[in-house]
């Protein structure tokens, strides 16, 4: 059975003994974005720092390109090929655009490829992070976190705080990445835009999964988005 990028096995996730994430299973392969929807408090969050190492698994296993992440560090999986963008666009606000980048990739690090994919940092490169607005900070954070070279990325609700408008500009980027062969993981708050561009969706409610399949199918159906939310839909086979 290959095990190409990330794949979860069952993992039960718990904080001070709360069962937050339980028996959740599922797969993100290179080329594939896949959107994780849910309510608010239903565990994304949770799910995703436990697969970048800030809490550990209860139960269950996770896999990154075929090495179990178990044993693993934080900086074990970040150095394996496993980025977490996590919620509130932390960046170096002292710092310019150009050395918020370089502090990961290197001192001189090429910035072209950065600036391709979010041009409006090219213009910027020399502007203090903290005088950026809310989404070029979001573009800076995107892009420090495609100098560390990952090859599975989980974005946390990176629209949090931003207007529609800034995400539709966003999102395609995503895709852009996911069609280069990066594995993509995308929690996010707006539903018909992130699914927009995923290949898959999986609806994460009461800390169990209650739909997976393809993203089209609830593109198509919003009644069964809506049944997912409430937890009350089993996830099909």
């Amino acid at each position: 059975m290959t095990r190409d990028g990330l794949q979860l096995d069952s993992l039960t996730v718990a904080r001070q003994g709360t069962v937050i994430v339980r028996d959740v299973s599922l797969a993100v392969r290179p080329g594939r974005v896949v959107t994780m929807l849910g309510p608010n408090g239903a565990g994304k969050t949770t799910l995703l720092e436990a697969l970048a190492g800030v809490i550990g698994f209860a139960s269950g296993q996770a896999w990154l390109n075929g090495a179990s992440l178990g044993p693993l560090s934080r900086p074990a999986r970040a150095r394996a090929g496993l980025a977490l963008v996590e919620q509130g666009r932390t960046v170096f606000g002292s710092l310019t655009v150009a050395e918020n980048i370089q502090a990961v990739a290197g001192r001189g690090a090429a910035l072209s490829e950065y600036f391709r994919l979010f041009p409006p940092l090219a213009s910027r490169h020399d502007v203090p992070a903290a005088l950026l607005s809310g989404g070029e900070q979001q573009m800076l954070v995107l892009a420090r976190a495609l100098a560390c070279r990952p090859r599975v990325l989980m974005l946390d609700e990176m629209s949090q705080g931003l207007a529609p408008v800034i995400i539709r500009r966003l999102l395609p980027t995503i895709r852009t990445l996911a069609d280069d062969g990066m594995a993509v993981l995308l929690v996010e708050q707006f539903a018909t835009l992130a699914l927009g561009v995923a290949d898959e969706a999986v609806v994460l409610a009461g800390g169990q999964i209650t739909f997976s399949g393809p993203a089209a199918e609830l593109t198509a159906a919003p009644d069964r988005l809506h049944q997912a939310y409430l937890g009350t839909g089993p996830a099909p086979s």
